[in-house]
């Protein structure tokens, strides 16, 4: 483990994190943490706390973060809609080998009218790729 601290430290939120600045350069050499900033990261606004005037160490540091925020969840996404894939396979498989009656009718209009959705939205959006292609 790494005895060399961050300079900055960002606590995910749900739309983004809360920034603050690592201090470890005080009497008591206990870790400080100032909140400097908080961010959103859907709309990219990035707000000081209270007075503060971010430096533009402390702009490039945000935007950094940001960007490997972004790129993190965007991974995320498309891993999860592989995931979907695989759950919709064993779905099938469950549905064709194992269900009982009871279970069929708990989940079968559900499902048809989440696939449906699905599929309309997939056929659109493979249209309008073709169309611009």
């Amino acid at each position: 483990m790494s005895t060399a601290l961050p300079e900055y430290y960002f606590r995910i939120r749900e739309n983004g994190a809360a920034v603050f600045r690592i201090d470890t350069e005080n009497r008591q050499r206990r870790i400080e943490m100032d909140q400097i900033a908080v961010i959103n990261i859907r709309n990219g606004e990035v707000k000081p706390q209270g007075q503060r005037v971010l430096t533009e160490a402390d702009k490039t540091e945000i935007a950094r973060w940001m960007e490997t925020r972004k790129d993190l969840l965007a991974r995320r996404d498309i891993d999860d809609i592989h995931r979907t894939i695989d759950h919709m396979n064993l779905t099938t498989q469950w549905a064709q080998s194992k269900a009982t009656e009871k279970q069929l009718d708990e989940v079968t209009d559900r499902l048809l009218m989440a696939m449906h959705d699905l599929r309309s939205v997939l056929v659109r959006k493979k249209s309008d790729r073709i169309g611009k292609g």
